[in-house]
């Protein structure tokens, strides 16, 4: 009898042990979610694995010279990428100003807006008209 009653005493014990490291670990997972996501670089991928938005950090490139006269300077840009792989969205932001492209189903077709420097511009580049057969 005597192992009888410790063996139901053990068995109370180690329920409660286990109610209280559940307890725990519940607490510890809702306060793990963290304020700020950092990191180099963001992707987000479909279910077949393709990039369909990213964020990234472009470094500055002395070798390239921008239309302005100016060399490449850092810049981050963000892009959703349409199923075929195109950036249909591109918004960029630099020290010497920003843009915003969009993009149409065909290549010529496209929106750029830019803020560069003390000037603006707006491109339209309307996409191939349709023609009936």
């Amino acid at each position: 009898m005597k192992i009888q009653k410790l063996l139901v005493v053990l068995t109370v014990v180690n329920l409660g042990l286990l109610m209280f490291a559940l307890a725990q670990i519940q607490r510890a997972v809702a306060q793990d979610i963290a304020p700020v996501l950092r990191g180099r670089a963001l992707e987000i991928i479909d279910g077949q694995g393709r990039i369909r938005a990213s964020i990234t950090v472009q470094p500055a490139d002395p070798t390239v010279t921008m239309p302005n006269g100016k060399t490449y300077p850092e810049t981050v840009i963000f892009r959703l990428v349409d199923p075929k792989g195109r950036p249909s969205v591109k918004l960029g932001g630099s020290e010497q100003g920003s843009g915003l492209g969009l993009g149409g189903e065909s290549d010529p077709t496209s929106i750029l807006l830019k803020a560069e420097g003390t000037g603006t511009s707006l491109k339209v580049h309307p996409g191939i008209p349709w023609v009936a057969g």
